[in-house]
């Protein structure tokens, strides 16, 4: 880390402790992400509601290159619970910034728009039509919602399209409620 750790406890006295769990899982993200410029973190008790007993909020901000990552959890009672939570968070964060500079990051597959045009219950499949009027099948088991059971013609569906052993198909077929003939 370029910059030092910044440790900040608000509203409570320092505990040595809880410094040292913060500097093992600081050690801890950097094995998730090497880059890491600066991290800040804040241990604090928030003012005092309704609530009997003392809620430890953990606020931590690293500093990327090209960017920051913030997390900032719901307060617990043990401090412990609530550095776990909020570091589990940045890991996660963390992982997928390096993933992202890295441009492992999944492309999403486009989804079509078409309608349903045939059915056939009995051998679990069907056809969909496509907006350029070309029919694409699709098997029960890419009806994801709702379940093929449930389909009816005529019913409008969104579809990822992908080549089947003769020829395109559909898969991740899905209608949006205010479609569904009921």
């Amino acid at each position: 880390m370029q910059i030092p750790l910044q440790i900040t406890f608000r509203d409570m006295p320092p505990s040595p402790a809880v410094e040292a769990r913060i500097r093992q899982k600081v050690q801890k993200l950097e094995s998730f992400y090497d880059r890491i410029m600066g991290c800040r973190v804040v241990v604090d008790i928030p003012q005092k509601h309704h609530h009997q007993g003392k809620l430890y909020n953990v606020r931590i901000d690293i500093t990327v290159p090209g960017g920051e990552i913030a997390v900032n959890r719901q307060p617990d009672e043990d401090v412990y619970v609530a550095l776990r939570d909020a570091f589990n968070a940045a890991g996660r964060q963390l992982e997928d910034y390096a993933r992202q500079q890295r441009s492992d990051v999944k492309t999403h597959e486009e989804h079509h728009h078409g309608r349903v045009i045939k059915l056939f219950p009995e051998e679990g499949y069907g056809f969909i039509e496509t907006l350029d009027g070309e029919q694409i099948y699709f098997h029960r088991n890419s009806a994801v919602h709702p379940p093929f059971d449930h389909l009816k013609i005529g019913a409008e569906v969104l579809y990822i399209e992908e080549q089947g052993e003769e020829g395109p198909q559909a898969k991740l077929v899905t209608v949006g409620k205010h479609h569904l003939a009921g």
